[in-house]
């Protein structure tokens, strides 16, 4: 995820340039924004959070960096990067099962992955969707509802595993797979013309939380302020990061 921060283009003095993870989110945001602030040009850079923090880390001139991941919003914390009064988690992300609209498989829930024939597509292990798709397993594997054994029968079942979930939805609509899972985010309003997103139960999900704040170098604080209160506070920002799957954390 990522940022937003000053663009230091002579023609635009009073731009914001900066970093966003979720591209369609955060998008409709700045143009909602903008709407309201005239004055104001929100720009972003959109990339994974490591390569963001290390631009910031490299000199990048940004107003707010916007994290998929704590780790790297704290290695920017504890570098002196960020004012750390700012910073704060302002979303959750969980995943979510997924499976083609027709649904082959007659799939309704975790409990029928574990079925002989049932192809399930994952991440691999690296990457943070796969990773907590693991987590999850191991979950219910400690459930006696569940048990081992559902979670090797459903490992059996993984046809194929994922760097990025741009590559998921594809294989599902194609009747390459009957499932997936994926953040709950990831599957955009497109998507869902081609697939069914189905919750899984609180108990057994992984979330994910972001985090965003100020940059303590940022030279347009103020701005910066002013939009972080309208994706935190207002309810322009928290309806479409709701709509785009996310759950807001209030301010």
């Amino acid at each position: 995820m990522h940022d937003h921060g000053r663009d230091p283009g002579r023609d635009n003095p009073d731009g914001l340039y900066g970093r966003i993870a979720h591209g369609g989110a955060f998008t409709d945001i700045g143009k909602a924004y903008e709407a309201q602030n005239e004055n104001v040009k929100v720009d972003f850079v959109f990339d994974g959070s490591q390569t963001l923090r290390t631009q910031i880390e490299q000199g990048a001139n940004a107003d707010i960096f916007v994290s998929a991941s704590t780790k790297h919003m704290k290695a920017l914390q504890d570098g002196g990067f960020m004012d750390n009064s700012t910073v704060v988690p302002f979303l959750g992300n969980s995943l979510a099962l997924i499976v083609p609209v027709d649904n082959p498989a007659g799939i309704t829930g975790l409990a029928d992955l574990n079925k002989p024939g049932v192809k399930i597509v994952i991440g691999t292990k690296d990457v943070p969707f796969g990773d907590y798709t693991r987590q999850m397993f191991e979950k219910m594997a400690a459930d006696p509802a569940y048990g081992p054994a559902y979670k090797d029968a459903v490992m059996k079942n993984v046809v194929s595993e994922e760097t990025a979930v741009s590559s998921v939805v594809p294989k599902l609509a194609l009747g390459e797979a009957d499932a997936a899972i994926v953040y709950k985010s990831d599957v955009s309003k497109d998507d869902l013309t081609k697939v069914t997103r189905l919750d899984i139960p609180a108990e057994y999900n992984v979330v994910a939380t972001y985090p965003l704040g100020i940059l303590a170098e940022s030279p347009g604080k103020t701005e910066a302020e002013s939009f972080i209160a309208f994706v935190r506070g207002g309810p322009d920002g928290s309806a479409i990061l709701t709509e785009y799957g996310f759950d807001p954390i209030p301010a």
